[in-house]
């Protein structure tokens, strides 16, 4: 035998090795199919040879969350292609490889493992060969977060693309990834939960469906008969306003009026502190023309209240203030308290290394996501998991005056009144959610 020859053996038993180990996985583990709806059962059929939609070119599955949209959308493109090809190349993409790997491919490799095909995933290589009988094609995984992603798919040839999310990608990396299903009788597929009716795939290929020769199906949570009444009104009661509209109506609706209209001093804002035992934390917007807003924040293991803050316009003062003596005033707010550390604007570079030059504090750059940010600190208010003291006067301000920009074609909000907002994200986005992930 040859060197050659025995490479392949090699590599033939070990796709044989991790096969049988991803069956075993998957025959302990399990994946119980619940009955499918009526559109889950169209994702699934409609380019079947009976169906009378078999000759179009793709896919649109978009609305609510939790609606069974990914699940059924990723085992038929999956289906589709090992029924279709041999030997060809396929391209699946999330917002990122992470993301996309949590949320479709853990899910999938149980699917189709669960009906005998065999799936082999190279990590290293972001590629999933699937196999059965004779048949064997490889998915390749890719993330479309920025406009640079494009560059990570150019020159490969493509069979089919599966975009998971595909409203939360640049439009140039879309473009590229459906640039390259070359192959005959290639087609896309994509799935989302809307967004604004001005975004740019609303717009060029959800209104564009029927010329673009595309399936179009939109979903509600009532297409997902795996949920119950409980989990359902559950999701009902996590969302309000533009989000409600979103995620739970499925409607592509403008962001309008002011972000958190949902805030009520009446249920928000309190006369008292929080009492028991509480872990501190500061959360900073740093700004020198611009108002500097910091906030202390107290936690008891399921709320948090924000007992007090420091606000500094030098607008309205005529004077500005340096790192030295803004530091100052947040050791002031501090007081004997022991506080875990201090979220800052990441942009703030030398603020954090102000506060790390006297090391008495550990700083935090925050995570900055604003709209992810809002979504989150939305859910917390419409919950009443968050709550401030009647002295942080400025932030109870802004709450009343905080707006989205609806000039803009994209979800953004005003660039005014904005800085104990973004103090309060920060806090929300980068500290919070994560204790309370499992909860949430």
């Amino acid at each position: 035998m040859s060197d050659i020859d025995t490479r392949i053996e090699n590599i033939r038993k070990g796709i044989t090795k991790r096969a049988a180990a991803m069956k075993s996985k998957a025959k302990k583990q399990g994946f119980q199919f619940k009955p499918f709806s009526t559109k889950q059962k169209k994702v699934l059929t409609w380019w079947c040879p009976a169906s009378p939609v078999k000759d179009m070119d793709g896919i649109i599955a978009d609305g609510a969350i939790r609606s069974g949209k990914t699940l059924s959308m990723s085992l038929s493109y999956v289906l589709w292609a090992m029924n279709s090809f041999n030997q060809q190349n396929f391209g699946m993409a999330g917002k990122t490889i992470g993301s996309f790997r949590r949320n479709v491919l853990f899910w999938l490799k149980l699917m189709l493992a669960s009906r005998k095909y065999t799936v082999i995933d190279k990590r290293s290589d972001n590629l999933l060969i699937v196999s059965k009988g004779n048949t064997v094609n490889y998915f390749y995984i890719f993330g479309g977060k920025d406009e640079r992603s494009q560059d990570l798919i150019q020159g490969i040839t493509l069979a089919g693309m599966f975009f998971d999310e595909v409203a939360l990608m640049p439009e140039s990396f879309v473009n590229q990834a459906t640039g390259r299903c070359s192959v005959d009788g290639s087609k896309y597929w994509f799935n989302c939960n809307p967004d604004s009716p001005r975004h740019w795939f609303k717009v060029n290929w959800i209104d564009k469906a029927e010329e673009k020769r595309l399936v179009y199906l939109h979903f509600t949570m009532d297409d997902n008969l795996s949920l119950s009444e409980r989990i359902k009104a559950r999701y009902r009661g996590m969302y309000v306003g533009v989000f409600f509209k979103r995620y739970i109506e499925g409607i592509w609706c403008v962001a309008e009026g002011l972000v958190y209209s949902m805030f009520d001093e009446d249920r928000h804002v309190k006369d008292t502190h929080m009492t028991g035992e509480k872990e501190w934390v500061v959360s900073v917007d740093y700004g020198t023309v611009n108002p500097f807003a910091a906030g202390l924040w107290a936690f008891d293991g399921r709320r948090a209240q924000k007992e007090s803050e420091y606000y500094y316009d030098s607008k309205e003062t005529g004077i500005r203030r340096d790192d030295e003596t803004h530091y100052q005033e947040i050791c002031k707010l501090i007081g004997d308290r022991k506080v875990s550390f201090i979220i800052v604007d990441p942009s703030a570079a030398s603020f954090i290394e102000a506060i790390k030059k006297h090391g008495k504090y550990i700083a935090k750059g925050a995570e900055n996501d604003v709209l992810d940010g809002i979504r989150v600190q939305t859910t917390f208010l419409n919950r009443g998991i968050i709550s401030y003291h009647e002295d942080c006067e400025a932030t109870i301000n802004e709450y009343g005056l905080y707006s989205w920009d609806m000039e803009s074609p994209e979800d953004v909000v005003i660039k005014e009144f904005d800085h104990c907002m973004d103090s309060d994200r920060y806090y929300c986005y980068t500290f919070l959610r994560r204790r309370l992930r499992w909860k949430y």
